[in-house]
């Protein structure tokens, strides 16, 4: 059997000694590289079967920069990122999706090597699949109304107005309609919204259900919490051109939304007021 060669790629000396003992200990054949530049010399000069890079770096370039190298020289090879902080596993992903996985540092050196074992066994990823962020919402509806309700339960403010199930959900399939029609329209950000008479109507309902203004908000809160995570778990397949405009536009029309229900709201409080929605 041969040795698979490994290209770790750090600006700290020691990881590249400690994390590159374990990887020959491992049975790997290990080049390390210190920089961006050392690490392109590397993949010109000869191939290798894994790419294991760290993603920010002093000087030009980053890994970013070292994995698109690899995939265009040599796309065979299995190409995985480090990050040094968590939240930046999500953001790499979002913006590279030629790397394999991303892994976030520190990682104990047997975590590493089951990785690249497993990833050398299934292979690089050749073809991620594509999708918009409404495709995802729409795809994901009734998982992320599931999650929101999850989170609702947990908030005594507006678990304090007693609901069945349906009743506190009844609202959302809409919404999400609504929403991933926004998206797919491309209306741009702060431009006014599309009228919603079901988000006045919600507000109608909810004010008549016993909710303060408050528990409105919270709610709507919860919403886009639930449906910023949503879209993280499915990062790997969005096209990171879109991520940026699509958030702010699934922000932009939840505001729109909540303001809708705040004049449904406000209007079941005053005497002869037309709803919002005539």
């Amino acid at each position: 059997m041969s040795t698979n060669k490994v290209l770790l790629v750090d600006d700290d000396e020691v990881v590249r000694l400690t994390l590159g003992g374990v990887l020959e200990r491992s049975g790997f054949s290990v080049t390390c590289a210190a920089n961006v530049v050392e690490a392109l010399k590397h993949i010109t000069s000869e191939p290798y079967d894994v790419l294991l890079s760290d993603l920010h770096m002093p000087g030009a370039g980053d890994g970013l920069t070292v994995i698109s190298a690899m995939r265009h020289v040599n796309p065979s090879a299995v190409t995985l990122l480090l990050s040094a902080f968590p939240h930046l596993e999500a953001a790499a992903q979002a913006i590279l999706f030629q790397a394999d996985e991303i892994l976030v540092k520190p990682m104990e050196g047997s975590s590493v090597v089951r990785v690249i074992k497993q990833r050398l066994a299934i292979g690089p990823v050749r073809d991620r699949p594509i999708e918009s962020l409404a495709a995802i919402l729409e795809r994901t509806t009734g998982s992320t109304i599931q999650e929101w309700y999850k989170l609702v339960l947990k908030e005594k403010l507006v678990m304090s107005v007693p609901m069945s199930h349906d009743l506190r959900c009844g609202h959302l399939p809409q919404l999400f309609r609504e929403l991933t029609a926004r998206l797919r329209a491309s209306t741009p950000v702060g431009s006014k919204g599309s009228v919603s008479p079901a988000a006045a109507l919600h507000g109608l309902n909810r004010r008549r259900s016993g909710y303060s203004a408050a528990m409105l908000v919270e709610e709507s809160r919860i919403l886009q919490v639930t449906i910023f995570n949503t879209l993280q778990n499915n990062l790997a397949t969005i096209d990171p051109s879109l991520l940026l405009p699509g958030l702010m536009m699934v922000a932009d029309e939840i505001d729109s939304q909540l303001s809708q229900t705040m004049g449904g709201f406000v209007t079941d409080s005053l005497p002869n007021a037309q709803p919002a929605w005539a």
